[in-house]
């Protein structure tokens, strides 16, 4: 059976060091390494974790020797998230958002995990962005927080 290939925006790696999502985050690592689920990370999270602490940055490199595939930031993505942006899904100043959620798209994910509930997490920004993207020829998009993504149990 084919592993669902899951992306991670950079939220979700710093959650695996907040007490309110290190939990579900952590799980969620756990996941990948045991091969029941595939990391998806990009050029965008590797650049916002340089900014982040030490641990966030060691557990980004964790995800990458789990076997994370790792996206490039493209023209296709960089002018879905345009589109985005010209709907006026976020301000322009969220163009980062926009990208991590085009680039997901752009690269046929299974879904897109975040924490991010102000601007990707939230139902009426998913449909927006699932909307662009069937007007631009992609698929609606899956996004969920790591909490129904991860197989921790209670």
């Amino acid at each position: 059976m084919r592993k669902l290939r899951v992306y991670l925006d950079t939220s979700v790696v710093g959650g695996c060091f907040d007490p309110e999502f290190a939990v579900w985050s952590n799980a969620l690592v756990a996941d990948f390494g045991t091969e029941r689920l595939a990391p998806v990370l990009s050029e965008l999270v590797a650049a916002e974790v340089q900014a982040a602490p030490s641990n966030v940055q060691g557990k980004f490199d964790e995800l990458l020797s789990l076997g994370a595939e790792l996206l490039r930031i493209d023209r296709d993505a960089l002018d879905l998230a345009a589109e985005y942006s010209r709907h006026g899904i976020l301000p322009p100043r969220f163009r980062n958002d926009l990208l991590h959620i085009a680039l997901a798209t752009v690269a046929n994910v299974d879904v897109l995990v975040s924490w991010n509930f102000k601007h990707i997490v939230r139902l009426e920004k998913i449909r927006l962005y699932s909307a662009v993207n069937l007007e631009s020829g992609y698929k609606p998009i899956e996004i969920y927080s790591p909490r129904e993504v991860a197989s921790y149990e209670e």
